[in-house]
């Protein structure tokens, strides 16, 4: 089919298919359209007004046209629930072209000032929805655009809109003159609203709200906030509070609840916001608003009211001191001894702040806080936080028919609204991962803690040199609730010549912790204990506290029914076990999901780098009312502190020690001696006297070594303090296991002494020692590993078996391997503080020398040192060794003589006999 139209444009109705369907082909030309837009309401506008709000209005812009809508005055969240009509638009183009790809809609906001220019707010745009068909049955949707002001969020704002193709020809021909869709009912004259088929269905909702008071509320025009009240707006309904007489002395609401029945939509995504405003009272009828605060999200606050706390499915989740509990909670088991063995109880470490742990729910069960707001006092002024609001909401759909009872309220059985006098208690465990603040790298840390005027700077009590600090402090302080309820703990580095700098700082509400009903104010344990290191300290026993969440009848009825079925409600695993019946209380306790005793991880923060962590603090606060009594003991978390002892070593005897020299007369010889420390105080190196002149390497000393140290039983941790520099003004700590290191030495007088040999023991795995030399070789020592066969060496602790004597080989690497240097025979004794003072020794063989006394070593005579005894060294050295040398020389000289003795006289004699005959006669005769 083919039709002209007066303007020349043409019109193309083509059939396919056995059903004849048709669709139709445009020819380009301007058409003619209908635009409606649906502005239906906006939200989280910028407050330019100095009321902290703003009088919005749209201007909606489609091509050379533009429409705007009402001003609604004094919010921030408006709902205009406006349609705005288009007539005649002409567009340029294939209809089917523009309906891919229409103009945009463009949405302007305004905020309406009755002197001077009206305020830029926003901007946002959107694609209109086009129909070619003006009674085809589809609607547009609203949705939620974002406004945007010079590239910045400024709101949102709900919209939809269609574009209807209303061309004369196309109308007449095709359609036979079809209609547009029928106009939207008018609020006003000329003010339509949005049609029913697209505004969001609405149902009729209950809002309750739960008014508790205002915090930290800053002065309005150089006055401070006396009188307060609350105003709470939310689909077009209002409801105010009671006024706050004297908000200084009491910050609360005396009436907290508050109730107003609102029409909202039933679909979340329409939701309206839900706006709070904070009004002073002030002189001569003033009523400023001192802030204001806008809820966006309210499906957290929709509950079902018929739901009843029984119906919620609960979520389920001796020398030994609470450091034990702590490492043995953190997996820590070397430090924590026999904790886990004697059965006791360990708590819950968070690695987050307690109110992030996600089944706690933020710790805002009972109430939220909500930062309240106020607008710009002049241009280049930036809202800021004024204050807080303490409340909560809970929203629920109220039955159509008004003869069906309404449900029960939510917000029943609520604590004392009054001040509430409470101690607090801060512990304050460790820090990890502090930001270094000197220039060695690290940090001298100090906790400073600040609730309301109270202060307390425990500068006196700084950790030196380190970035994990080990704290254990307990803090304790009264405060009136809610009047004081932030408590901020900060960590400051100490520095002795100029201003302390803040590493960090975190801020806990105390108010929220006290009334939460996750009983956050002081965390349940795992047992019932009245006594020991675990002994209950929250004000009411755990009968008490069941009694607080289950009814009477219900809590009987379950203690009867569990006692009869719980056999462990009567065993006993310890000796500080309390009742059974307050155990199986507490036992039940366990299942409501409450907090556990726990240790939490607070992220510390700078306010030069808010968003940057500078270290972790490991915590936790407990919060008691003076009104319940007295609460029980604190825990005692002063950090470990080590305890003296002293070992005893008396080196008694070496042998087949290496022989390292040759003497002047070529032998084989050392000079021994023996050395030894324990690591972490070698500057308490201590030494034997000289065994010289050892000829098959025995020595015999005789000699006792004494090691004071410091030691941690629970942790099995020698504790050494010393400088890391010479010019560093305090002392490190640090922790080293026990160990005892020998070694032998051969002395040299005009050289540096030879290394021979050595063994490291540790104190705690002590190698059991041979009793015989003979029996002692290298396979004694735990790393060396000559046969595979061979069975690992038995060990024992020293501090267990307080003393040990016997034979321990000592070994030198040589070639890669470990080859057996020498043997030395030691009485190895460790002693506590307390058996030093009651059996003395001195070191060597100097005074006191007992226990057990030490003579002086049997040495062979041998055993000296040369050149300081000449006659010793020829009777013993030189005579020893040459004796049959010298006695044949001696004999070989004798000889010698006499032959030329003989030698010299025998001519003269033969030549007297010659010439004398009385000579001839006297041979003769002889």
């Amino acid at each position: 089919h083919f039709k002209q139209d007066f303007f020349n444009r043409r019109i193309f109705r083509l059939s396919y298919g056995e059903k004849n369907d048709f669709f139709y082909l445009f020819d380009t030309g301007v058409y003619t359209y209908h635009l409606r837009c649906y502005v239906y309401q906006a939200r989280n506008l910028m407050a330019l007004d100095k009321d902290s709000f703003s009088d919005p209005y749209a201007h909606v812009s489609f091509l050379h046209q533009s429409k705007t809508t009402e001003i609604i005055h004094s919010t921030l969240n408006p709902t205009w629930d406006q349609t705005l009509i288009f007539n005649e638009i002409e567009i340029y183009g294939d209809p089917q072209t523009v309906a891919q790809n229409p103009p945009n809609v463009v949405i302007e906001l305004f905020d309406s000032d009755q002197v001077g220019k009206d305020e830029f707010l926003g901007r946002s745009v959107c694609s209109p929805m086009v129909k070619l068909i003006p009674e085809e049955d589809i609607t547009p949707k609203l949705l939620w655009y974002p406004v945007t002001n010079n590239g910045k969020a400024s709101g949102d704002i709900l919209f939809a809109a269609e574009l209807i193709l209303r061309d004369k020809v196309f109308i007449s021909y095709i359609y036979g003159g079809a209609n547009l869709p029928i106009l939207p009912s008018q609020r006003a004259p000329k003010l339509y609203m949005v049609p029913q088929g697209i505004r969001p269905v609405v149902q009729l909702t209950a809002v309750e709200i739960l008014a508790w008071g205002l915090r930290n509320m800053k002065n309005y025009q150089l006055a401070p906030v006396m009188s307060p009240s609350l105003i709470v707006e939310c689909g077009g309904e209002m409801v105010e509070s009671v006024v706050i007489k004297n908000f200084k002395k009491t910050p609360n609401f005396p009436s907290s609840v508050l109730f107003m029945k609102v029409l909202l939509p039933k679909e979340e995504l329409y939701s309206p916001s839900l706006v709070i405003k904070v009004i002073d009272h002030r002189p001569f009828g003033r009523k400023p608003i001192v802030g204001q605060c806008t809820i966006d999200l309210l499906e957290s606050f929709r509950c079902d009211p018929y739901t009843t706390k029984e119906d919620i499915v609960p979520q389920l989740k001796e020398i030994v001191d609470w450091w034990s509990k702590f490492y043995a909670s953190v997996g820590e088991h070397e430090k924590c001894g026999q904790y886990m063995k004697k059965g006791y109880d360990t708590l819950k470490v968070y690695d987050c702040e307690l109110e992030k742990v996600p089944e706690f729910n933020s710790l805002t069960d009972f109430c939220d806080t909500f930062k309240l707001y106020r607008g710009k006092s002049e241009d280049s002024d930036d809202p800021s936080v004024v204050g807080e609001f303490k409340g909560s909401f809970k929203i629920y759909a109220l039955p159509d028919d008004p003869t069906i009872p309404a449900p029960p309220r939510q917000f029943r059985e609520l604590p004392d609204s009054g001040p509430q006098e409470c101690i607090v208690r801060i512990y304050i465990v460790r820090a990890l991962q502090l930001q270094p603040q000197d220039n060695n790298g690290l940090c001298d840390p100090y906790i400073k803690i600040s609730l309301s005027k109270k202060v307390i700077e425990d500068r006196d009590n700084y950790v030196p040199n380190t970035l994990n600090p080990i704290f254990g402090r307990m803090y304790e302080l009264s405060c009136f609730l809610p009047q004081e309820k932030d408590l901020k703990i900060s960590v400051y580095d100490y520095d002795t010549l100029t201003r302390d700098e803040k590493v960090g700082e975190t801020i806990i509400d105390l108010e929220n912790r006290f009334l939460s009903r996750y009983g956050s104010h002081c965390g349940i344990p795992q047992q019932y204990c009245i006594s020991g290191v675990n002994t209950w300290r929250d004000q009411l026993k755990p009968t008490q506290l069941l009694q607080n969440v289950a009814s009477k009848f219900w809590y009987t009825s379950l203690c009867s029914f569990s006692i009869s079925f719980i056999p462990e409600a009567n065993k006993i695993l310890h000796q500080h076990l309390g009742p059974g019946e307050e155990r199986l209380a507490l036992h039940i306790l366990r299942t409501q999901g409450l907090v556990p005793e726990h240790v939490e991880t607070r992220t510390l923060y700078s306010t030069f780098q808010p968003n940057i962590s500078q270290g972790k603090l490991q915590m936790w606060v407990d919060v008691f009312p003076k009104s319940l009594g007295p609460p029980g003991p604190p825990f005692n978390i002063t950090p470990r502190k080590a305890k003296k002892y002293v070992l005893r070593v008396i080196i008694w005897n070496t042998k087949d020690v290496l022989l390292d020299e040759k003497s002047i007369t070529g032998e084989e010889m050392s000079d021994i001696y023996v050395k030894g420390w324990m690591p972490g105080n070698e500057e308490n190196k201590q030494k034997t006297d000289v065994h010289y002149r050892s000829l098959d390497g025995e020595g015999n000393f005789n000699w006792r070594f004494v090691f004071p140290f410091d030691y941690l039983p629970a942790e099995q941790l020698c504790a050494v303090s010393k400088k890391e520099h010479f010019w560093s003004l305090d002392k490190t700590e640090f922790r080293i296991p026990p160990k005892l290191i020998i070694q032998i030495w051969d002395n040299d007088k005009f050289s540096l002494d030879d290394y021979l040999g050595f063994v490291e023991l540790d104190l705690h795995k002590t190698i059991i020692p041979a009793k015989v030399p003979e029996k002692c070789n290298i396979g004694m020592i735990p790393e060396y590993k000559a046969d595979s066969s061979q069975k690992a060496p038995r060990t024992a602790s020293l501090f267990e078996q307080k003393s040990m004597k016997g034979w321990w080989p000592c070994y030198v690497e040589k070639d890669g391997s470990r080859i057996l240097a020498g043997k030395v025979e030691m009485t190895l004794e460790v002693v506590n503080e307390k058996e030093a003072e009651e059996r003395p020794a001195g070191k060597g063989r100097d005074e006191p020398n007992m226990n057990p006394k030490l003579d002086l070593p049997n040495r062979p005579d041998t055993s000296f040192l040369w050149f300081t005894n000449p006659c010793k060294t020829m009777k013993f050295i030189v005579w020893r060794r040459f004796k049959w040398l010298f006695i044949g020389l001696i004999i070989l000289l004798i000889l010698l003589l006499f032959i030329a003795v003989l030698l010299y006289s025998l001519p003269v004699r033969i030549f007297k006999c010659y010439c004398s005959s009385d000579v001839i006669m006297k041979l003769f005769y002889i």
